[in-house]
């Protein structure tokens, strides 16, 4: 196919968004309209660097691979090189260029200093890069060479592993850069992106060609994501022999909600095998409808991990399959997986970035990991479409900081090289990726750093649904009739019936406790106890100021003048209570569609 061939833009536009039945990874012999796009602009350029932003599950490694097709086949170049985040991603790509008839060696060391005859190229790690630049640099030097550097904000993970890939890399013909999560928790520059200032003056990243999750949604490429949040009552005893009760996600302390956040992940209390039993009943239902449906459970380490497995090995009688690091046969247990129709799978972090597994449905975000990069991807296993009407759920515990994520998940983002100023209005907590990042640092700190503590018991609660930036339930005790109405929504509907079986499942809890409370009580006078309440209220308005902020990009301050607009009275720190519980569901009624 010739560039002169590819299609215009109005060949693009009549194109279906998404395949009926969505086509083996790598292998599609039509595009997606997106993807047609993104080759006429880019064949219309022919540019030496292009950034491809697309959504976790949107066909990224397609448009890549049709690229490097057309591009040897013109003789533009006569060498292509892959760089992937991890061993497994290699064979992956390997797999899939050899379907468009391209050969990559996944198995090239650096010890070889070149791929065997017959090969068009390789598929490489950052991490070799960063062990031989030099290596890397005279390879690429040698040929008419085409890098495609795949989840590339890994470039910037070290200083040495961006200049590195800078160096490995230089003399390359054509660069793709691809990525599905365009940002970083740091200010680490990416290899080979443009930056350019906003209108704050603030330096990000500029993407060449962009399709975010909320196009991809409503083009029905991506499926739309329920999260099931489970609250409950945490306890704890401190190094100091202190012990502490909490219930996750109320407003505390970093470190308390940290320390509340790890007792409910800890598999001896019976938090985890609440939600993992609330999962696998959500897991049997999707199942009716979409049959080969699987779950995958993220745990923070290795001997969670495990532990998690025998919990779902006792909940269901199947043993998970385990996948635990870049070890040895890793790749060959998730291929297992995939082409099974077994139920569960648990990993630490290899399973979170980059890997196609498409039947996997139901997730348990089961790590203390909260970072915005480490979620997105994390949620992007779940969001790979096949055919339309299957939806992803995704059970998460109640934190603050995982909530903003869930309610933010159309946001698009570009890396920022600046720390922007927070211009908060009210001393709003705002979870930028700095405090998220903070937040995370228990990922890889020692017990010391974290803080010595024993859990001592970690009850589950029922909390809400989160769904397209609205929230849904009243909260309720598990197993109970408030928890099963929506495990048991079924798995395949469309977005608007999704929210129309919300709310009509809200409307049936809410009268169920109507019902149960009997006749109202008789009014009381305030007392000087109401400002815990009104306490409450307000940081209940401040938490859904700052989602409404994230969702639509509007500063905390305009969000605050336009609900004083719409429901009158003073700022929120002279409000009365009637005042704040107007905006609060005013917001609300926002987060659904209602002006």
């Amino acid at each position: 196919m010739s560039a002169e061939r590819l299609p215009g833009t109005s060949a693009a536009e009549q194109l279906p968004p998404a395949f009926p039945e969505r086509a083996a990874w790598g292998t599609a012999g039509k595009l997606r309209a997106w993807q047609a796009e993104a080759l006429e602009l880019y064949f219309r350029d022919q540019p030496k660097d292009f950034l491809a932003v697309a959504t976790p599950g949107a066909g990224k490694t397609t448009f890549a691979l049709r690229v490097a097709a057309e591009l040897l086949a013109q003789r533009v170049v006569n060498r292509v090189t892959v760089v992937a985040p991890t061993e497994h991603l290699k064979v992956q790509w390997a797999d899939s260029a050899a379907r468009v008839g391209i050969k990559l060696d996944p198995h090239f060391k650096n010890s070889q200093g070149k791929h065997a005859p017959g090969f068009h190229g390789v598929a490489i790690t950052y991490a070799q890069v960063a062990a031989k630049p030099v290596l890397h640099h005279n390879r690429t030097a040698a040929g008419r060479t085409l890098v495609i550097l795949d989840e590339v904000h890994h470039g910037g993970d070290a200083l040495s592993w961006g200049d590195a890939v800078r160096e490995a890399f230089g003399p390359a013909v054509r660069r793709l850069s691809l990525t599905g999560t365009p940002f970083r928790s740091d200010t680490s520059p990416i290899p080979f992106v443009t930056y350019a200032p906003d209108e704050n003056g603030i330096r990000t990243s500029v993407a060449d060609y962009s399709y975010g999750y909320g196009r991809a949604l409503k083009d029905s490429v991506v499926r739309p994501v329920l999260f099931l949040t489970y609250a409950g009552t945490m306890s704890w005893r401190t190094k100091a022999g202190d012990e502490m009760s909490h219930v996750l996600g109320e407003e505390t302390t970093k470190d308390i909600n940290s320390q509340a956040w790890r007792t409910a992940l800890d598999p001896s209390g019976d938090w985890i095998p609440a939600v993992l039993k609330a999962a696998d009943m959500r897991l049997t239902e999707v199942r009716r409808t979409v049959h080969d449906a699987g779950g995958l459970v993220i745990a923070t380490d290795q001997d969670n991990a495990r532990a998690y497995a025998k919990v779902l090995r006792e909940l269901t009688g199947e043993a998970p399959t385990v996948v635990l690091s870049d070890e040895a046969g890793a790749s060959a247990r998730i291929e297992k997986f995939q082409e099974s129709t077994d139920r569960w799978m648990v990993a630490v972090r290899m399973v979170s970035e980059g890997v196609d597994v498409p039947r996997l449905c139901v997730g348990v975000y089961a790590t203390s990991s909260a970072t915005p990069l480490f979620f997105a991807q994390a949620i992007g296993r779940f969001v790979r479409a096949r055919k339309r009407g299957e939806t992803a759920s995704v059970f998460l515990p109640s934190v603050p900081v995982l909530l903003a994520l869930a309610n933010t998940m159309e946001v698009e983002r570009d890396h920022a090289l600046d720390r922007p100023k927070n211009q908060d209005e009210n001393d709003v907590v705002v979870f930028d990726e700095q405090a998220m990042e903070q937040a995370n640092r228990s990922e890889g700190a020692s017990s010391d750093q974290l803080g010595s503590f024993e859990a001592l018991g970690a009850e589950a609660l029922f909390d809400r649904v989160l769904f397209d930036g609205g929230e849904f339930g009243t909260g309720g005790a598990i197993g109970s009739e408030d928890e099963l109405d929506f495990i048991g929504i079924p798995g395949l509907l469309e977005p608007d019936q999704v929210h129309e079986l919300l709310r009509t499942q809200q409307a049936r809890q809410a009268k169920r406790k109507t019902d149960a409370a009997g006749p109202p009580a008789p009014e009381v006078v305030p007392s000087e106890l109401d400002h815990r309440a009104m306490k409450e209220e307000r940081n209940q308005l401040q938490s859904l100021v700052g989602a409404w902020s994230r969702r639509t990009g509007t500063p905390h301050a305009t969000v605050h003048v336009e609900l004083r607009k719409a429901c009158g009275g003073p700022a929120v720190a002279q409000a009365t209570q009637e005042q704040i519980q107007a905006r609060i569901k005013k917001l609300q009624g926002w987060f659904v569609g209602k002006k």
